[in-house]
Order: C-alpha cells, then structure tokens, then sequence
C-alpha cells in the first residue's frame, strides 16, 4: 500500500538509538522475564494512570482472565459487556467458565449502552466489562453508578485505550447520575476507574511493544496480590503453588520498550487526535459517510467512520485500487461467532454497525500529505457514486 493503516517503521527510526540501547542493556543483563525492567514498567505505568499496582502479563488477553480470576468469577457467573469488540473480550469471560451476556451499544461511540447494562442484570451477574472501543472512553459514571447499585465488579477492557481520559460526556445519555460521581472522575485515566483495568501493548496499540505482552491495573491490594500468583503458575514463591495459574510472564525485552515508548504517549495521543480533528474537517458527513464522534478524551486508536447504504465493502476496494489501507473493525459481533452459534439473539443495530464501520489509516507520524490523500479518495469516492 502506498498509504497503509499502520506504518510502525517511522516509530521504530525515529527512536532507534533510544530503543536498540535499551534492548542491548537487557541482553547484557541477561535478566529476560519479570527483571528489573518489568519492575520499572510496572511503577512508572501505575504513576502514569494513577493506580496503585501495575501488574506486566504475557498479552491483553491474559490480562482481562487473570483479572477475572482475581475477582472470583468463574464458573455459573454473568458478566455483562458488549458485542462489538474484539473477541478476546468475550472470550475471557468464556475461558474462566463465566458467561458473557451482551448488552446493545450506541450508535455514536460504539459503545456499550449503559441503559441496556440494567436490563441484562440477574441473579447470577457479578461483573460488567465495557470496552472503551477504538480508544474512545465507555460512560464510566453510569456504568459505575449501576455496579454500585447492584454490587457488581468492573474489569475495563483497555486494549485499545492507554492514555484514553474520561470527561464525563453524558450527551445524549438518559440515565442520571450523581454530581459526586462525575466530578470524581472527570479527567482520570481508564483503567483506573473500575476495579480492575486490562491493557494490551500488542505492536499496532497506542503503546505497542515488538511482541505480545500486557497489564492489569487495580486499586485493590488484594487483586494486585491474586493477580501477581496467577500470572506465575499461583505461587507467591517458587514450589510452593497454592492455586490454579498460568504462565504469563511479561519478558524484560518487550518491558524496555515500553518504557522507552511511555515517554511519547501523550504526545503520539495528541498527534491521534489532531490527525482524527482533521479527517472530521475534510470528510464530513453526507450521505454516505458517517465521521465518528470527537471528544478530548479519545485516543483514536482507529479512525472509524460509518459507511451507509450497503456501500462500505465498494469504498474499500475502492481505496485499495488507490493504494490506501483500510481494515474492518469488526465485521462479526462477538454474539455471532461460529464460537456462540445459537446462543444468543443478534441485535440490529450491532449487526447494523458491523456492516458500515471502516477504520481509515492513522498513527502518530502519518504524513499530512497522506491524510489529505485518503480524505481526497473518499470525497472523490462520495461524488462518483453520487452521479
């Protein structure tokens, strides 16, 4: 592609020095898994979002079991979350035994829809996972206010979100919530508002390592401690497991670059969103495209527009003849998954969205040029189909 969705090269020139010093020190050290770099990824991540412990595991996915085990839920539970998402996140809940019980979302962030998050509660529920999709934050404030109203458990699903703040937009939103509670988080970081958060530093996420890894985030001392024995086969010592573990380790290797990147989040966040402010200007909406909703605390880790009339698969061969990437996030609704056949009843307005969502190229160092390349194709695209 001469315009791709990702390009991880120009990240990887622009701190080359930086990055290959910091690798050879771990080789040099030969300390490889859970050393002194994970350690110090572990402080400095719990300082940036605000949270007492950071825990370094193998992947996101790992992270959002491992969380789910920390707080007790397993087999017979309910877990509430959403069915536009990677499948991971229903796939955790799966995993620990649990049943993922899908919510409807909202048509202008993706969302889970916190008035639906009332409806699915029963007996049975113990926990509610929202996805803040795409680097957008879920509504926080009412999520929180029903998890406290039904003593549930909140595991954020933060994938796609490092950095990502909450403002407390609640446009639009029919559930009333207490000043108290805004106030209280307003500004603060996801993955530090529920109980417990869960991040992927997967290579293509705002804060990417060059391999698999991830991190739970909690306030509670007695997850972080749970969460530290699960990831290291459930033993707080060598020999001497007490419980059901895994092996998720993050390695020192993927834990240095991290740190070397975690100096920059902010500011590539801020380039995410100067790029996305700037597609919103160019494209528009008519009447077939969709932009999504700006906020300031959205980290656009996908710049997803809405393609309507049954035109989106066109657009994008349209912009792969240009030479421009593009990706489909996502086209099945985790509740239609061959995984799940049968057992859930789609809703339209899911299954609506999952045919007209089109991720459109950005990171950090897109070229400004590239940028009013991809919005040019589109617009060109729009007029052609409209003639």
């Amino acid at each position: 592609m001469k315009i791709p969705i990702l390009d991880l090269k120009l990240q990887y020139q622009q701190l080359k020095s930086e990055i290959d010093g910091a690798i050879a020190l771990v080789l040099e050290s030969t300390q490889f898994v859970l050393g002194p770099e994970v350690q110090k990824l572990e402080q400095e991540i719990a300082s940036f979002l605000g949270v007492n412990h950071a825990i370094g595991v193998n992947s996101g996915t790992d992270a959002l079991i491992i969380a789910l085990r920390a707080l007790n839920i397993g087999d017979g539970d309910e877990v509430i979350t959403t069915p536009f998402s990677f499948y991971a996140t229903a796939e955790s809940i799966s995993l620990v035994g649990a049943k993922p019980i899908f919510a409807q979302i909202e048509e202008d962030s993706f969302n889970i829809n916190p008035l639906s998050i009332k409806e699915k509660i029963t007996p049975k529920t113990k926990a509610i996972m929202p996805v803040h999709l795409y680097g957008q934050p879920a509504k926080m404030v009412q999520i929180k206010e029903i998890a406290q109203e039904y003593g549930l458990k909140i595991i954020e699903d933060c994938a796609q979100a490092f950095g990502a703040k909450y403002y407390g937009d609640c446009l639009g939103c029919e559930q009333k919530c207490s000043d108290t509670q805004r106030n209280s988080m307003e500004g603060k970081y996801v993955g530090g508002i529920g109980d417990v958060g869960a991040f992927s530093f997967y290579p293509s996420k705002n804060l990417g390592a060059y391999g698999d890894g991830g991190m739970i985030t909690t306030n509670d001392d007695k997850v972080a401690e749970l969460a530290r024995m699960l990831r290291v086969h459930g033993a707080k010592k060598n020999y001497h497991n007490e419980m059901l573990g895994y092996n998720s380790r993050l390695d020192s290797i993927q834990a240095t670059i991290l740190r070397v990147k975690l100096r920059y989040i902010e500011k590539w966040n801020q380039a995410r969103q100067n790029i996305a402010r700037q597609y919103n200007q160019l494209l528009g909406n008519n009447d077939f495209i969709i932009v999504p909703q700006f906020s300031d605390g959205h980290v656009f880790h996908q710049y997803t527009i809405r393609v309507k009339n049954g035109k989106r698969d066109e657009l994008k061969e349209y912009l792969a003849d240009k030479g421009i990437g593009s990706m489909i996030y996502y086209p099945i609704p985790q509740d239609q998954l061959p995984v799940y056949e049968g057992q859930y009843i789609p809703h339209p307005l899911t299954t609506q969205l999952a045919s007209e969502v089109l991720s459109l190229p950005i990171y950090p160092e897109l070229p400004q040029g590239d940028i009013e390349a991809v919005a040019d194709a589109i617009i060109q695209w729009t007029k052609n189909i409209s003639d």
